[in-house]
């Protein structure tokens, strides 16, 4: 039990935050009324999101040490729940509210807030950058909100276009 404990990094510097908006993004992404996504798209996409941020941990921040959650030889509670629902639920959030006449404006919005989430995580000492900059994140974030995400949404509904 104690190594249980251990490798749930539990005293990591920070670890308040990345736990408070995982659990916060979730929240608002379940029970937000829903407009331009429904139920079985919300499931879709926290899926493919969850799926495709574990690969991109693996190859970032594991292959490359470009990051650090907490203790960077385990994966603790902040880093699963981190990269489980935070992308996921921003993701979802903003297929949400989608359409095509914001497209453009969401996705700076939603670029904004996800650097603003990896500064903060950062700021609080729970993330160190080891080989990266915040600003390498931003063009990141913008095509993943512009085109990435529309894709997304255009293969899961198989009628719009974004």
């Amino acid at each position: 039990m104690e190594s249980f404990m251990e490798n749930l990094d539990l005293n990591a510097k920070g670890l308040w935050l990345p736990v408070t908006l995982a659990i916060f993004l979730l929240l608002y992404a379940l029970f937000m009324p829903k407009k331009e996504i429904s139920w079985r798209e919300l499931y879709i996409t926290i899926g493919v999101v969850g799926f495709l941020t574990w690969i991109a941990d693996s190859i970032f921040a594991r292959s490359f040490n470009l990051v650090d959650f907490g203790d960077p030889k385990i994966t603790g509670l902040g880093e699963f729940l981190t990269y489980t629902f935070v992308p996921s639920s921003l993701s979802v959030i903003y297929l949400n509210y989608l359409n095509k006449s914001n497209k453009w404006k969401l996705a700076v919005i939603f670029t904004v807030i996800s650097f603003l989430i990896e500064w903060a995580v950062a700021k609080v000492g729970y993330m160190k950058l080891t080989h990266w900059n915040h600003l390498f994140s931003i063009p990141i974030f913008f095509i993943v909100y512009s085109y990435i995400l529309p894709l997304h949404c255009k293969i899961i509904k198989c009628t719009q276009d974004y």
